[in-house]
């Protein structure tokens, strides 16, 4: 791990880390040569066998430290006990960053579209979200650490990987995160099966924020009334909504499109 000297480059610095957990996940990501990791932690309690040994191996081979830990350390490393399987790593990903230094070094710049989750429970649905984020035109994705899934094993594999290079912004409240980034000029919209406005006749004037709701419930009522816009897909046949992530695709890539013509 590079050394930090001050407590801001600290927190810079663990802002970008994901602490990936369970035997099979920490193997996929050591075997991937582009992905940086700064170190393996293994319970010192664990039993050896096939996977252990070419976690081993391949973090040798890549100089990466590996860390002996009680069963105990460990859990409070992974923040999963009852499903880490004694494995984690930290795995550097250059692309997460809090909302607050992301929004420092780009509110001055282009237009932003960014996406938050409100209450997004289903890990794959997550996943799936991350993915299709990534692959369209969408600048971040505000993940609040309370009230959506956690950054887990089942998400890492629905987004087939691309979380480790996926646009991820970190706070803890977004009713809070959101306040501020209306108190600074940024657009919050919201998808609302009823809304009069179509999410593909909407042009943001300037930087803007696309909120997806629970699976169940929707957009929560505390963030509805921070929103300016509420916007719809329009639906044909009787259908009366779509899975979160397919709406997620299509605001990602309504984007794209625009951007295009």
């Amino acid at each position: 791990m590079p050394e930090h000297n001050s407590y801001a480059d600290k927190k810079a610095f663990f802002s970008k880390v994901l602490t990936v957990y369970g035997r099979k996940p920490v193997l996929e990501a050591l075997q991937d040569n582009t992905l940086p990791c700064h170190a393996v932690h293994l319970a010192s309690s664990n039993r050896r066998d096939r996977i252990i040994d070419e976690i081993e191996a391949t973090a040798r081979q890549r100089d990466i430290a590996i860390k002996s830990h009680s069963r105990e350390e460990l859990a409070r490393i992974s923040r999963n006990g009852r499903q880490d399987q004694g494995v984690a790593a930290d795995i550097l990903c250059p692309s997460f960053d809090s909302v607050d230094d992301f929004l420092a070094s780009r509110l001055d710049g282009a237009s932003l579209r960014l996406l938050a989750l409100d209450g997004i429970t289903n890990p794959q649905n997550l996943g799936m979200i991350i993915r299709s984020a990534a692959a369209g035109a969408i600048d971040g994705i505000i993940h609040p650490g309370r009230g959506n899934a956690a950054l887990g094993p089942l998400v890492i594999k629905a987004s087939a990987g691309t979380i480790y290079r996926a646009p991820m912004l970190q706070c803890r409240s977004l009713t809070a995160t959101l306040q501020q980034c209306r108190d600074m000029g940024i657009s919050i919209c919201t998808l609302e099966g009823a809304a009069a406005t179509s999410l593909f006749d909407f042009e943001p004037s300037g930087h803007c924020i696309f909120v997806l709701g629970n699976e169940s419930e929707g957009v929560s009522k505390e963030i509805s009334a921070l929103a300016d816009t509420a916007l719809s897909i329009p639906m044909s046949n009787g259908v009366e909504s779509l899975n979160v992530a397919v709406a997620s695709a299509l605001v990602a890539f309504s984007g794209k499109l625009k951007q295009s013509l």
